[in-house]
């Protein structure tokens, strides 16, 4: 998995010490191109190469970037979506975690619910981070881990009733 410059150049000064990094993650929506009463939409997924994991599209922010253009940019560079900002859902902190090879970090992560500019476009895996991507219903997710299952009926429900929805501070009950 690529590991931005900036975060390369640091460790060269730490180690494997902890790091407080900025995270995003995107939950990219889109209307099922089953049209009846009881179709429910479809979530983008990446196909974890790390661990095999189906989880949405989540990232490292660069210095100065936006959590929003973060997410944008991740979408695009994993998946060939484009894909805009829709709503914020809410942010929590992971970890600490420790990588296969021996970095240790936690998380502050910003999850936002993302909109394909072009609902109909077909994703392809767009480096070596995944090794599939693919739209799937919510009710048949491949997703096992709970946090992104939240997360992503979090999506879901700020998408059915914007106006009703609370964004979520952490990843634990509201």
């Amino acid at each position: 998995m690529p590991i931005p410059e900036f975060i390369v150049q640091i460790r060269e000064k730490i180690g494997h010490d902890p790091l407080w990094l900025p995270a995003v993650a995107a939950i990219v929506l889109r209307d099922s191109a089953d049209q009846s009463a009881w179709a429910v939409p479809e979530v983008l997924l990446v196909r974890r190469a790390d661990n095999g994991e189906w989880t949405p599209i989540t990232g490292i922010a660069d210095p100065g970037e936006q959590p929003h253009d973060a997410a944008v940019r991740e979408v695009r560079e994993e998946t060939g979506i484009e894909a805009t900002p829709a709503a914020l859902l809410g942010a929590g902190a992971h970890g600490p975690v420790v990588h296969a090879n021996g970095d240790q970090a936690s998380y502050m992560s910003v999850q936002l619910r993302l909109d394909p500019v072009d609902p109909a476009a077909e994703p392809v895996v767009g480096d070596d981070e995944s090794v599939e991507v693919g739209w799937f219903p919510i009710s048949r997710m491949p997703v096992t881990d709970p946090k992104w299952r939240l997360v992503i009926a979090d999506a879901a429900a700020q998408r059915r009733h914007p106006a009703s929805f609370t964004p979520r501070m952490g990843f634990s009950k509201r």
